[in-house]
């Protein structure tokens, strides 16, 4: 059982830069993928990057160029870091893990952070 507990979310004015954390339980961290998804009130949880444990990174159209997915497996922590944030990114950001190669569906995610809220406003 791993456990991933995410950290860093805020409000922050558009334009503006925030990076999340998940740090994990396990040291089975290193043979994850760590996703990261995001779900707005009234919308479908929605996949925004991932990590292989290889390195190999993911993007969503919509982050591409704004967002950096990065992992230190020392620490146990994956973390996503978000550039140029608009008012559309505003949602509340999970990560989550599952063994070795990403996916964009949530549902092939076995463990899940309990969230952290973003909100992008002036």
């Amino acid at each position: 059982q791993v456990h991933l507990s995410e950290s860093g979310g805020g409000l922050v004015q558009p334009g503006g830069s925030l990076t999340l954390s998940c740090a994990a339980s396990e040291n089975t961290f290193l043979n994850y993928a760590v996703g990261w998804f995001r779900q707005a009130p009234g919308r479908e949880r929605e996949f925004v990057a991932a990590i292989e444990s290889d390195f190999n990174k993911y993007y969503a159209d919509s982050v591409a160029g704004r967002f950096t997915i990065f992992r230190d497996n020392a620490k146990k922590v994956g973390y996503l870091q978000m550039n140029s944030l608009n008012p559309a990114d505003t949602a509340v950001y999970y990560c989550a893990g599952r063994a070795w190669f990403y996916s964009r569906s949530p549902s092939a995610y076995d463990y899940w952070g309990q969230g952290t809220q973003v909100t992008v406003s002036s």
